[in-house]
């Protein structure tokens, strides 16, 4: 929590002895590939963290891709620093406070981090009967919904996509841009939709040197520019902002609340994507959404095609004052045929989605349809020790 905010009483409590941890890698087919400036996937491969403790189950899930083009850690890097870095620390007499605290040994891997937080999370918040949004004293809300569209083959079926999502109701669409496809792309879709609110995301595609080229992108009214130039700079963001109309957004950058106090005195950015499973967990993320408020930034709520159990807690994430933005928040059909989770993601008459009721994370998890997709299973601890026994799953790519 913010180092101004009181720890909660929970967070101060031994977490005592968990029956079972098990990693899990699950491989659910897209509806359509997803492409950006940097990958193309056909499929979302997760890393899911399973807790079974006295009754209980609560899950987590990595953000992180089976490649290291979006970031640095994979699925199977996340599972490396779980299983030997991070279990190792969770100790029966720890609170979660003190197990965070210790994970601070652990240089980076956030990824890895926010998972096994959050299945932690998800645990707490059951033990109490209580969804996650309040166990951390948030009020629920309806959340504001808003869709990414990767790359099309051509500008005609970009529009039919743009077309299909305005007509859903949601409250925001990002489209992908990249070298050779942007100003013109984009062009396209404003003279069709002139009052849509629209953003581009470039994922790191363009250097300072493109400043000239980019500024071409103030005359289309989009709410932000996300992530132009390279994943790990802050600094050139700033020279860039000052050139351009259009608020630049940072996501791929922004790994800590540190960074995003960088990124804020520097005058890089106007806007914040938080991605809860980027910049450490959940608890860093509110802290982050706290600040941004603090410093009259605007913030939402970015995804990584999460399966319904991140889905899920980014919903949750969203009850945090802060997030003021629609976030990467669309409907479970427009990703996956079949998800591991009930119910779905659906939007309201209006474009909103219903924050989920049931405790912790507020979804089912349907462990036939995990079964279904699985590839690998490890049991990682049992009874507060270590276990290695793996079970191999039949890939699904």
């Amino acid at each position: 929590m913010a180092n101004d905010q009181p720890v909660p009483a929970w967070m101060e409590e031994p977490l005592g002895v968990i029956d079972r941890i098990e990693l899990l890698t699950v491989s659910l087919p897209f509806v359509a590939p997803f492409g950006t400036s940097v990958a193309t996937w056909s499929c979302k491969e997760a890393l899911l963290v399973r807790i079974a403790d006295k009754g209980l189950v609560a899950w987590g899930e990595c953000v992180a891709d089976p490649d290291p083009y979006y970031a640095s850690e994979t699925t199977t890097s996340a599972r490396h620093i779980i299983r030997d870095f991070l279990l190792p620390e969770l100790k029966p007499d720890y609170s979660l406070a003190q197990l965070l605290e210790r994970f601070r040994r652990v240089r980076g891997n956030e990824m890895a981090k926010a998972a096994l937080e959050n299945a932690l999370l998800d645990l707490l918040a059951k033990r109490r009967g209580l969804p996650l949004h309040g166990l951390l004293g948030f009020a629920p809300r309806r959340i504001m919904s808003g869709i990414s569209i990767g790359f099309q083959d051509d500008v005609p079926s970009l529009l039919a996509k743009v077309e299909e999502a305005a007509a859903s109701g949601y409250h925001r669409v990002k489209m992908k841009i990249g070298r050779g496809r942007d100003v013109e792309w984009v062009r396209a879709v404003r003279q069709r939709f002139p009052g849509l609110a629209l953003m581009a995301d470039a994922n790191g595609d363009y250097a300072i040197a493109d400043a000239g080229h980019l500024a071409a992108l103030d005359g289309f009214a989009l709410t932000m520019i996300e992530q132009p130039l390279s994943y790990h700079d802050i600094f050139l963001h700033s020279l860039l902002q000052a050139r351009l109309i259009t608020p630049l957004c940072l996501d791929e950058s922004i790994h800590s609340c540190d960074d995003a106090e960088a990124a804020i005195a520097l005058k890089s950015c106007r806007v914040i994507n938080i991605k809860q499973g980027r910049v450490g967990g959940f608890l860093e993320a509110v802290k982050m959404a706290r600040l941004c408020a603090a410093q009259d930034i605007p913030a939402w709520s970015g995804g990584m095609d999460e399966t319904g159990i991140g889905r899920a807690l980014n919903i949750q994430l969203q009850a945090a004052p802060g997030f003021t933005l629609p976030g990467d928040t669309s409907e479970t059909r427009r990703y996956f045929h079949e998800d591991i989770v009930e119910p779905p993601v659906l939007l309201d008459k209006e474009g909103f989605i219903a924050m989920p009721q049931g405790p912790g994370i507020g979804v089912d998890v349907m462990e036939t349809r995990v079964e279904k997709y699985l590839l690998d299973r490890e049991l990682a601890r049992e009874h507060g020790g270590a276990a290695r026994q793996k079970a191999k799953g039949k890939s699904k790519k």
